[in-house]
């Protein structure tokens, strides 16, 4: 079977062994697609993961093998995730599932890149779900990133009437911003390219240029006193002082990606404003359901976000995504 291995600095396609159950729990199944995530790219690039490893992790794909107790059957087209947490750990008992050991030991093999991949029972059973015949395999393919906006949502606990700044538009900044939008909050957009401040806007998110927010920080600030909650999709360094200037006295910032520099924010600007600044990383089980409604109901819109690639492309995908030529890579496998 083909696969996508990482060799060096490349992402090389390499043919290995077919894999089978042999008497496993779970199923085969066979990849349709996989999203390329941002993960995959920081892993790649940082050098993350060792000569061999086999990235993605955003699947769609239908069942070639099964022995399980569900009720998924050969021939199936479904979704699923990665990870599963245990639920019994002092993580999962204060919401932190994605710290959860069981949660990062358990994973897709070898990795969504690749023309077949073993589920196991846990994924079966926690994770995967019927696609619908109406929805495209792009589509779907949004349920596990989805998945963890709805989790960053729902950690920062918004009430009615909150207003959200989404800071950085790619693919996860729009799709922030069309969970927002879904879970009933005002979301705002800001970015430095013009192409996905205009997107944004005809996705109903009203968007700025970061460079030039001084109108908009004073119309948030005269209808409120400023924006209750800030989303920090954007890995910039500079995203920091964007965060800082908007956010209301006493506002949230939910941290939602890494910065080269590793910088923090300044100490005193979150105590004397009362500031709240908090991470989210991965999504539990019940967020990627609540995503996957979300998702089937088209109450989330992820049209037009995908630029497809063969499996033979990935490599230029992985270009094409750090240099900004597309918003979201799609890597159809079969």
């Amino acid at each position: 079977m083909k696969t996508a291995q990482v060799e060096n600095d490349k992402i090389v396609i390499k043919e290995v062994e077919d894999i089978n159950l042999n008497g496993r729990k779970g199923a085969i199944v066979r990849v349709l697609g996989c999203g390329l995530c941002g993960s995959d790219i920081v892993k790649f690039r940082e050098k993350i993961v060792n000569n061999g490893a086999v990235l993605g992790h955003e699947i769609v794909a239908i069942i070639d093998e099964i022995n399980s107790e569900t009720n998924f059957k050969k021939g199936q087209r479904i979704v699923s995730s990665h990870h599963i947490p245990c639920g019994e750990c002092i993580y999962c008992k204060h919401g932190n599932v994605s710290m959860c050991e069981h949660f990062k030991s358990t994973n897709i093999r070898p990795g969504g890149f690749s023309k077949l991949v073993y589920l196991s029972e846990e994924h079966l059973k926690n994770v995967a779900h019927l696609v619908p015949n109406n929805m495209t395999n792009e589509e779907i393919s949004f349920y596990e990133p989805l998945g963890c906006c709805i989790r960053a949502i729902k950690r920062c606990n918004l009430i009615e009437g909150d207003k959200v700044l989404v800071v950085g538009l790619g693919s996860i900044g729009l799709l922030m911003g069309e969970g927002i939008k879904a879970m009933g909050y005002k979301a705002y957009g800001c970015d430095l390219i013009e192409d996905r401040i205009a997107l944004a806007g005809k996705m109903g998110i009203e968007s700025y240029n970061s460079r030039n927010l001084e109108e908009f920080d004073k119309i948030i600030q005269e209808q409120s006193g400023g924006i209750d909650a800030v989303f920090m999709t954007s890995g910039a360094d500079k995203a920091l002082d964007v965060a800082l200037k908007v956010v209301r006295k006493g506002g949230k910032i939910l941290v939602f990606s890494s910065t080269p520099k590793n910088t923090g924010y300044p100490n005193n600007e979150i105590y004397y404003k009362e500031l709240t600044v908090m991470g989210s990383y991965s999504p539990s089980p019940k967020d990627l359901k609540e995503s996957f409604d979300l998702l089937t109901s088209y109450k989330v819109n992820v049209k037009n976000l995908t630029t497809v690639y063969p499996l033979e492309k990935i490599q230029q995908a992985f270009e094409d995504t750090v240099s900004n030529k597309i918003f979201k890579a799609y890597i159809k496998i079969s």
